[in-house]
């Protein structure tokens, strides 16, 4: 089924009065982040009335700051948990064919410094394969030293015995998040960024909507609709908790959070189309090794928080980690000097009923879907992987509490995504960005305005005013951190660009586009002192 049609403009004066009108919604998501996306997608597509706030912007949060891994989870597969890497296979193929410009297959090369590492790890990946039958991207092989090296040009030489090569894919979360909801939008529902649900609404002991505000203006909303979701990710149990002092019945958190921490390099350091992966390091993590829009990600890190914030910034050992387990295997290791721009991702694990908070290492990645009393949906957990499989979950449990009724699922298996181009794609996830990444809309970009008016890092004026037009941007970090995804590959270029797409952005939308916050929160993305 594909999706290809000229883009819908985002006007957010005409979505706000859309919000202000009386309507009873079927379906009100709060949440942008993959899981939202997904579900206000799915009702969406099956026919139902949606609608969809958040606080910030769409995938502010952690479903932009991934590893940019669509995979199965090999690790995963170590920890014995079959069923969710077997699903997470099959949703992998479905996220590569129904948005190809944004999610492709990547080949892996796992290096071998002692003699059992290549038929132990071997064996493990063919069980992947298997796992995956025809959903699989390639066959798993076992390399010599002379084609791992040629394979992985930097890796480490002495002690090196071989490796083996298997497929995941990789992606561009961000833009892919966005794909999401243009497509939900194109589907009927209503979504508005920058508008925080501020109180839920009950009735009569059930949740019946919620209160929000536009973050521009102080404009409020009543929202009313048949089921509620919270789709918040980290931030669910400030929902849930909302919810149970409503009605009476105090609840649990349920979620702990895990930072995840990766840095970008140039991609010089591992000049090579094939990703580097290290299934357990010095402390039993995995380090990876990702070319990534032309740059080279490393990562990542699980530390535990018991904090949750928008902007964390990472530990200092966090970071000394990547770099140190790094020059463990590859012949030039990055230096503080060398990191272009660091991230920092709070995982939404979903707590066992013993945890003590220590470790998150060992906290399964597995979603869980709760309705409470008063029938409010709570999603959680998971990954991006298998967004489209939770959020079939949540229309479940939706028809499960009685709030809608019951309409057939897998009408997103096959939906392809607003800019799937119909031709073959010919240009990789790894390349460096350009006017590629937007597929089918990128005739409308370049009949904008300043199409040949290069900002840097692979970004127009055009590009800023799609953005501005049918993206729904509303401030520079939309542009350079989510759209153009210039905050993550080099925080120092983005600063240099922020006042060009500002002055941009004021002539698309007339209001502020917040360039001094820009400038403040890139100057975090480069590298802390060491």
């Amino acid at each position: 089924m594909t999706n290809v049609s000229a883009p819908l403009p985002t006007p957010r004066a005409e979505l706000l009065d859309c919000l202000a009108q009386p309507h009873l919604y079927d379906l009100a998501v709060i949440g942008g982040g993959a899981t939202g996306l997904g579900v206000a997608l799915d009702a969406a597509a099956r026919g139902f009335s949606v609608v969809l706030v958040d606080s910030h912007d769409f995938a502010k949060g952690t479903s932009s700051r991934a590893t940019k891994l669509v995979h199965g989870g090999v690790r995963y597969l170590a920890q014995g948990n079959i069923s969710l890497v077997r699903e997470a296979l099959h949703e992998r193929t479905t996220l590569l064919s129904n948005a190809p410009h944004l999610a492709q297959p990547l080949p892996f090369v796992m290096p071998s410094y002692r003699f059992w590492e290549t038929p132990f790890y071997g064996i493990g990946l063919m069980m992947y394969d298997a796992l995956a039958g025809k959903a699989g991207l390639g066959a798993t092989q076992f390399l010599g030293r002379a084609r791992t090296l040629q394979l992985l040009p930097t890796a480490l030489k002495d002690g090196l015995k071989g490796g083996v090569k298997y497929w995941d894919g990789q992606f561009d979360d961000a833009r892919l998040a966005l794909a999401l909801a243009r497509t939900a939008a194109s589907r009927g529902a209503l979504l508005v960024n920058y508008c925080p649900a501020k109180k839920l609404i009950h009735e009569e002991g059930r949740v019946a909507g919620f209160e929000c505000e536009d973050a521009e203006t102080g404009r409020a909303f009543t929202v009313k609709a048949r089921c509620v979701v919270n789709a918040t990710g980290v931030w669910v149990d400030g929902l849930r908790q909302m919810d149970g002092e409503a009605i009476g019945k105090p609840v649990k958190p349920i979620v702990a959070p895990s930072q995840g921490v990766h840095i970008v390099v140039d991609k010089e350091f591992l000049p090579s189309d094939h990703a580097l992966m290290v299934p357990k390091t010095a402390d039993g993590r995995v380090l990876f090794a990702v070319p990534w829009l032309g740059k080279l990600i490393l990562g990542t890190t699980d530390s535990p928080r018991q904090d949750v914030v928008r902007e964390p910034l990472p530990f200092k050992e966090e970071v000394a980690f990547i770099l140190n387990e790094s020059a463990r295997y590859l012949t030039r290791a990055p230096k503080p000097e060398d990191i272009r721009s660091i991230w920092v991702g709070l995982r939404p694990l979903v707590k066992p009923q013993d945890d003590d908070g220590g470790n998150t290492k060992s906290i399964s990645r597995e979603h869980t879907v709760l309705a409470s009393r008063s029938g409010l949906v709570t999603v959680t957990g998971g990954k991006w992987t298998t967004y489209r499989a939770m959020a079939e979950d949540v229309l479940q449990k939706c028809f499960e509490t009685g709030a809608l009724e019951p309409k057939a699922a897998g009408v997103t298996n096959q939906l392809q995504l607003v800019g799937t181009p119909t031709e073959v794609v010919r240009h990789r996830i790894s390349d460096a960005p350009g006017m590629h990444s937007y597929g089918a809309d990128a005739a409308q970009v370049a009949g904008l305005p300043g199409a040949a008016r290069a900002l840097g890092g692979g970004l127009t004026e055009a590009m800023v005013r799609f953005a501005a037009r049918f993206e729904y941007a509303r401030t520079v970090e939309d542009v350079l951190a989510r759209r153009s995804r210039m905050l993550f590959l080099d925080a120092r270029l983005a600063q240099e660009v922020a006042p060009a797409v500002a002055e941009i952005l004021r002539e698309e939308l007339g209001c502020d586009p917040q360039l001094p916050a820009f400038l403040a929160l890139a100057q975090q993305y480069l590298r802390p002192e060491m």
